[in-house]
This record gives C-alpha cells, sequence and structure tokens, in this order.
C-alpha cells in the first residue's frame, strides 16, 4: 500500500505544478518562477502543444485521474488487488511514452531545460518504478493455486 500512497502524494504535487503551468500560459497566473528561462521556450514550442491541447493541461488532467486512481486503490477492498496495479499502470505507461516524448523535444529538439518539466519526468519515471513494485507486491501476496 505505502507504494500506492506515494504514487498518491506524486500525482497531487504534479497536479498542482502542471495546473499552475497551464494557468501561467493562458495568463491566469503573474510571473512564471523559472531559474533557466528554458520553460518558457518549452512551453511556448510545438512540444507545449499536443493536439492543440496545452500539454499542461494534459498533465494537469492525467495527473488528477492518476490520484484518482492511486486513491480508489489504496481503498481496503482493493489494497492487494491486482485490478489496482493495472489501473495505476493503465496511467503510468502512457505518460511515461508522453514524457519520453517531451523530453527528447525539450532537449533534444529545442535544446533547452525547463526545471518544471524536469519534476514531472522524475515523478512519472518514479511512478512506474513504484507501479512495477506493486505488481511485484501483489503477486508475491497472491495465493498459490493448489496441485490438482
Amino acid at each position: 500500500m505505502k507504494y500506492r500512497m506515494a504514487i498518491a502524494v506524486l500525482a497531487l504535487v504534479n497536479a498542482l505544478v502542471a495546473t499552475y503551468l497551464h494557468l501561467w500560459k493562458v495568463g491566469k497566473v503573474g510571473a512564471l518562477a523559472c531559474s533557466t528561462g528554458g520553460c518558457m521556450v518549452a512551453q511556448f514550442s510545438r512540444f507545449g502543444w499536443f493536439l492543440g491541447v496545452d500539454v499542461a493541461l494534459i498533465g494537469a488532467v492525467g495527473y488528477t485521474l492518476l490520484l484518482v486512481a492511486a486513491l480508489v486503490s489504496v481503498q481496503p477492498h482493493a489494497m492487494d488487488a491486482r485490478g489496482g496495479t493495472i489501473l495505476l499502470g493503465l496511467h503510468v505507461v502512457p505518460a511515461l511514452l508522453f514524457t519520453v516524448r517531451l523530453k527528447y523535444g525539450e532537449w533534444v529538439v529545442l535544446h533547452t531545460f525547463c526545471p518544471w518539466c524536469l519534476i514531472s519526468a522524475v515523478s512519472i519515471v518514479l511512478c512506474t518504478a513504484l507501479v512495477v513494485l506493486d505488481w511485484r507486491r501483489v503477486n508475491a501476496a497472491a495465493p498459490v493455486p493448489a496441485a490438482a
């Protein structure tokens, strides 16, 4: 259960960060806190949009859905169920792939660095590792079928 709770905390923090970035991008929040200047480059590049939708908004929604999935999976009836881990994996794996695309765009194509984007990238990698660890935990706790 500690893995799922850690995913919930990471998802909450990143949902707030992504919401902040989206609100800044649409002009609802003052200055962007960015120590490198790369944040603005990344935000307003073609990698700051996906199918016409702001990537920060996609992150805010995605991390919120991950938070909900993590909270559902820590309920007493679901703690040791594989379904909770599968639900988390269905959120984390696409997010990891999306993050790889964004990091490639940021670092290789744009040659820039955004600390906010790095926080998200590190978090989703940690979430992926936590899902793998939770999968191992759930499988170890599963009863072994009796031999026929």
